[in-house]
């Protein structure tokens, strides 16, 4: 709850993420890679990471609009998304006479503001420059990378102005060509979110934004998501299909089936976050609360270190063991 999420209260300089040098992930089953680029290697840079097989887990933690536009609100939030050894946090911005669709621009909804329009509360809760200037600096000082999805054009051109190592489509706005032109456009690394899209539709978006360049996101956009809709096998689909590193968006209650996305490929993962899943917003209910992301983090990295490098061994821990238990040893 909140009270608990401020409970750990030491300074961000001291606060340092323990990475594992190396990980493997696992191959799904085999299949025809529908683009693959001759002589392109399977992994992107967001910042100064490299995405892809071998290196660790890019974990981001999605705040997205769960700040209800609160300035304070953001700040504690990418401050537990750092105590929790996060890589990143991620941002929504939108232009709300842009994004919103006009069937529901005057559609009232409670709010804890009152009663008002859908865009008035698009508009209330949405962070101009001043804040995210704010967001920038806090970031930097804490140590941890940022970035957003764009929702339109013009939030490309907004989100511009700030040296940020990515840029998310969302997966509502996958078929959006005119927004992957201008993410494309930016030069920066792509997050390609694919819930609510059929093959055919992903295909068309991967053929707008290029590879060189992609990180492609297996997802479900069912807020929480049940379990047998999480579709983890898709992962290496995914990767199968369009032969880039492929991560994993989860909208999931529970933290289990991450872990496992890991497991089967994902060197990506986001999961949204909140100080208190019981605070008003869409959002709030399918996000991790404080404690529950930073034991996601550590199940991440244990599942990194067990998956091994695939060659199978005898560890020196297991000799003792044989020497006592083996009772017929090949060649004696």
């Amino acid at each position: 709850m909140i009270a608990d999420a401020r409970a750990d209260d030491r300074p961000l300089a001291f606060i340092r993420r323990n990475v594992p040098a190396t990980r493997r992930s696992a191959r799904g089953a085999a299949g025809t890679p529908r683009y693959t680029p001759t002589g392109m290697e399977t992994f992107v840079r967001i910042g100064d990471r490299r995405i892809g097989d071998g290196e660790p887990v890019y974990v981001t933690a999605e705040i997205g609009i769960n700040h209800n536009g609160d300035l304070d609100l953001a700040h504690r939030l990418i401050d537990s998304a750092v105590r929790a050894g996060c890589d990143a946090v991620k941002f929504q911005k939108r232009t709300p006479e842009l994004s919103v669709p006009l069937d529901q621009r005057d559609k009232v909804r409670s709010t804890p503001w009152g009663e008002m329009t859908y865009m008035a509360y698009r508009e209330r809760v949405e962070f101009g420059v001043d804040e995210y200037r704010s967001i920038d600096e806090h970031c930097r000082e804490a140590g941890i990378d940022w970035f957003a999805s764009p929702w339109d054009d013009e939030s490309v051109t907004f989100l511009e102005q700030f040296d940020l190592p990515a840029l998310k489509i969302a997966s509502a706005c996958l078929t959006d060509e005119v927004l992957l032109g201008a993410v494309r456009d930016s030069g920066r690394t792509v997050i390609l979110s694919t819930g609510m899209s059929t093959l055919e539709q992903i295909d068309r978006a991967v053929e707008v934004l290029g590879t060189e360049r992609l990180l492609v996101v297996h997802c479900t956009s069912a807020y929480p998501c049940p379990p047998d809709e999480l579709n983890l096998r898709a992962i290496a689909t995914l990767r199968d299909r369009y032969d880039r590193p492929v991560g994993y968006s989860g909208h999931e209650v529970g933290l289990a089936t991450t872990s496992a996305a890991v497991a089967l490929g994902a060197c990506f993962v986001e999961r949204h976050i909140t100080l208190d899943r019981a605070m008003w917003g869409s959002d709030q209910a399918a996000s991790v609360e404080p404690e529950g992301l930073a034991r996601l983090v550590k199940y991440i990295r244990v599942t990194e270190a067990a998956l091994g490098d695939g060659v199978k061994r005898v560890y020196d821990s297991e000799l003792p063991l044989m020497d006592r238990l083996r009772r017929v040893t090949p060649g004696t």
